[in-house]
């Protein structure tokens, strides 16, 4: 029988030779992840020993990984209080994957997890965060599940009543052009298949464009998967996704690459050619409301904001001030640029990157979800306008329910941090 990756995958968690799409399974758990929210998940983990005499364990402490990014540094004595908390259950679990508010080891949970060489091709990861579903850029089964369903996994080390999801294909062929990018190209997708179009599926990525595409290009793609519906993303894992592995993030044990059968069967086969696509604008208030560039271009805004999980990376920093280099951000508008991890901001440093940005009148901030999350960075005000690489522009996303979030790629954003309003990076500004 042909499988996909993910049917792959699944089966060998299982001890199966074969699953089929719609089976019911619970896989063992190659990694759980939670960030902050871990808190949760400990108040449930400690409720199943509740009414027993056993000692509370987890299953297997090195599969664990725990990160705060969320609120950093917190910003409240609540938050304050629930990472005392974790931190006390990390050293009692000897939880060692533990990402504390430290320099160059903290970051946010999907950039830390690759970098750090704690996800593998073939692995099953399960997360307390939508986002999880990033990790499919390093070809792993990885999606998003709750506090009740994270604390089974603490301490069984399986995933339960795993429905095995059917899967599309999309196909991403030919070359981007310059200053259009992977973040074009999964607004472009998630428009064209709404934000419920992959409900329960997987979108699993093929394609010559996708082969040359960077691991952080990858992780963009896969991150925003979910903004369709979808349970997981995935990239078929190739010579790149080695060589990340062993040059960034430190691998040097066996990678076995999981790849699906010529044969499998998809539930919907979806072709883009990456030449035609130009950037991408998610308008307010859903990521499926997505217009080509041309059509919002104009539009006033105040605050722009580079970094996340999404678009926080080097490569995007480097894009950014390669476009704002010698330049000015308008008087009207604000920029705010968050690092996706520690490693990057000093990498940035180091490269030069982070004066240009300053320089350019940019306001860096510390690694974390930050801006993104609206709670203590980056707020807007009533009626304001923000323009961002993040990944959801729900209203209130960045915490004002009366205000308005457009998303949009790296470029897009430097370039209009130099006009105050919308601006396409492919016809230059002065």
């Amino acid at each position: 029988m042909k499988q996909t990756i993910v049917q792959k995958i699944l089966a060998k968690a299982c001890d199966k030779d074969f699953v089929a799409v719609g089976d019911v399974v619970e896989p063992r758990v190659s990694l759980a992840m939670s960030h902050e929210n871990a808190a949760l998940v400990i108040n449930q983990f400690l409720e199943i020993y509740k009414e027993t005499n056993l000692e509370p364990k987890v299953w297997d402490p090195s599969r664990i990984a725990i990160i705060f990014d969320h609120r950093v540094p917190a910003e409240s004595s609540k938050t304050a209080t629930n990472q005392k908390k974790t931190r006390g259950f990390v050293a009692q679990q000897g939880i060692t994957k533990f990402h504390d508010i430290r320099g160059d080891e903290m970051g946010i949970c999907h950039q830390i997890l690759p970098e750090n060489g704690y996800v593998r091709p073939g692995f099953v990861v399960c997360g307390t965060d939508s986002h999880t579903t990033s990790h499919g850029a390093l070809g792993a089964f990885a999606f998003g599940i709750g506090a009740t369903e994270m604390a089974s996994a603490w301490t069984l080390g399986t995933a339960l009543n795993v429905q095995v999801p059917p899967t599309i294909k999309v196909i991403v062929n030919g070359e981007f052009s310059d200053n259009v990018l992977p973040k074009d190209l999964i607004l472009y997708l998630i428009g064209k298949l709404s934000a419920e179009g992959a409900n329960f599926k997987v979108i699993e990525f093929h394609g010559e464009a996708i082969r040359k595409m960077s691991t952080s290009g990858r992780l963009t793609i896969c991150n925003m998967s979910v903004e369709a519906g979808a349970t997981s993303g995935i990239v078929v894992p190739d010579e790149e996704t080695i060589n990340y592995l062993r040059n960034t993030a430190g691998v040097t044990d066996e990678i076995e690459l999981v790849v699906p059968d010529e044969g499998a069967e998809y539930d919907q086969i979806v072709e883009i050619n990456a030449s035609e696509l130009v950037p991408q604008i998610a308008c307010p208030h859903t990521v499926d409301n997505v217009k080509p560039i041309d059509q919002v271009v104009g539009t006033r805004v105040e605050q722009i904001v580079i970094g996340s999980c999404t678009n926080g990376r080097l490569d995007d920093l480097q894009i950014a001030a390669d476009i704002l280099r010698g330049k000015k951000v308008s008087h009207s508008t604000r920029m705010l640029v968050f690092p996706a991890s520690g490693r990057i901001y000093q990498q940035a440093i180091e490269n030069g990157i982070i004066s240009d940005l300053m320089k350019a009148g940019a306001v860096v901030v510390n690694p974390g979800c930050g801006p993104c999350l609206g709670i203590h960075q980056g707020a807007l005000g009533d009626g304001e306008t923000a323009l961002s690489t993040t990944n959801r522009n729900f209203k209130g996303r960045m915490g004002n329910p009366v205000s308005n979030v457009y998303l949009c790629s790296p470029a897009v954003a430097a370039a209009s941090a130099l006009t105050g309003v919308i601006t396409d990076p492919r016809k230059g500004v002065n």
